[in-house]
């Protein structure tokens, strides 16, 4: 399995939180790439751009976004036939982007968000976490959730072992 990690708009490809993700990742042994965004903020060419990437892979990758990079992970997803998805504080239901939120995620999918996300409404992570029957972990955070990397990473671990089984690996 490979992890293909997205960033939010005003972060980078290697910021704290993809970092400390992806020592999780490569001490599960699995593969670690970060898409680089930077500079472009149209969410449909970041989208094409982490495509790209992931087809490059020559497998269906785990894609783990944040923010921004959440709702491009997701809308990728049946493109990419993604194993997993494992978003946090994603950016669904926008006021005037609300039909354009993925829907019919075809695998697993996990989200942690932040109660005090003054960015994204936590609401919106409920209803689509309902909607999709994902994985909700709602933290004592805000929407960055810097403070609560530790934690995360428990849930990243977790999430990846669950579908360890579904990926043929041996045990």
């Amino acid at each position: 399995m490979h992890v293909i990690f997205s960033h939010g708009k005003e972060s980078g490809p290697w910021g704290s939180k993809i970092t400390a993700m992806a020592a999780v990742v490569r001490g599960l042994g699995l593969g670690a790439d970060s898409v680089d965004y930077r500079g472009m903020d149209d969410p449909l060419q970041r989208v094409q751009k982490l495509i790209a990437a992931g087809e490059a892979q020559g497998a269906p990758p785990v894609l783990v976004g944040s923010s921004l990079g959440g709702y491009v992970a997701a809308a990728a997803a049946a493109r990419l036939r993604a194993r997993g998805l494992f978003l946090l504080a994603p950016a669904f239901y926008m006021p005037g982007f609300e039909d354009y939120t993925p829907r019919d995620i075809p695998c697993p999918a996990a989200i942690v968000h932040g109660w005090r996300d003054d960015v994204v409404p936590v609401a919106n992570s409920v209803r689509w976490a309902r909607e999709q029957r994902a994985e909700l972990h709602v933290l004592d955070s805000d929407h960055r959730l810097e403070d609560r990397i530790a934690p995360i990473c428990l849930l990243l671990g977790a999430f990846l072992r669950s579908l360890q089984p579904l990926s043929g690996a041996q045990g």
